[in-house]
């Protein structure tokens, strides 16, 4: 993981870089690389809180090494971002809690503070060790919500996340592929352990005054 700082806005603004290189498969919701595909990078880019570019893709295509990637972003500090490790996966998480929201709103709810473009305010990437078939990927994305979900809960946050928190999964593009990733799974649970432990020790640190 890299972390380097850009001036963008008028404001001094961090980004991570993981360099996986060729060899990987990785399953995102993130707006750039997004789906399942071979990816040999992933990016969370801090971008101001009202941020209202057009244009998000190309922005983080911009910021990134070249070739085939994921780029995240986030109103969050991602200099704060969060690691922890369970039995070989690693879990990365930028947390962000400015506006936490439940996923089932009453139809018509709007949350405040949120740009014309949302963007991310948890963003966990997940590296597993074992290839995945792609029932298993989405299974695994599953579990992280679920993880995610549970930390914020017993951290006394009022919501599951946020309205537009993104994940990526990366595990090799080689080798036996497991086909389940729920949280009762032996690699299910591993990510789910790592997933909370990340997002556990973000949520809280994070005070009123952080960014996102």
């Amino acid at each position: 993981m890299k972390l380097t700082y850009r001036t963008e806005d008028g404001a001094r603004l961090g980004t991570l870089l993981w360099e996986f290189g060729p060899g990987w498969r990785m399953i995102s919701s993130a707006m750039l690389g997004g789906g399942i595909g071979p990816r040999a990078w992933v990016l969370n880019a801090q971008v101001v809180a009202g941020y209202a570019r057009m244009d998000p893709a190309e922005h983080l295509a911009s910021l990134g090494p070249g070739g085939d990637g994921v780029g995240m972003m986030t109103a969050a500090s991602v200099d704060r971002c969060v690691r922890a490790d369970d039995g070989g996966v690693e879990a990365y998480a930028t947390v962000g809690l400015r506006v936490p929201t439940w996923a089932a709103a009453p139809d018509g709810h709007a949350d405040p503070e949120l740009a014309p473009i949302r963007v991310g305010t948890i963003n966990i990437l997940v590296v597993a060790p074992v290839a995945m078939t792609d029932a298993a990927l989405v299974n695994t994305v599953m579990t992280v919500t679920e993880a995610k979900t549970q930390a914020l809960v017993e951290t006394g946050y009022s919501g599951t996340g946020t309205a537009s928190d993104a994940v990526c999964v990366a595990v090799p593009a080689e080798g036996p592929r497991e086909v389940f990733g729920g949280p009762r799974s032996e690699w299910g649970a591993r990510v789910a352990r790592a997933v909370h432990a990340a997002v556990r020790s973000g949520a809280e640190s994070w005070r009123p005054g952080d960014s996102a």
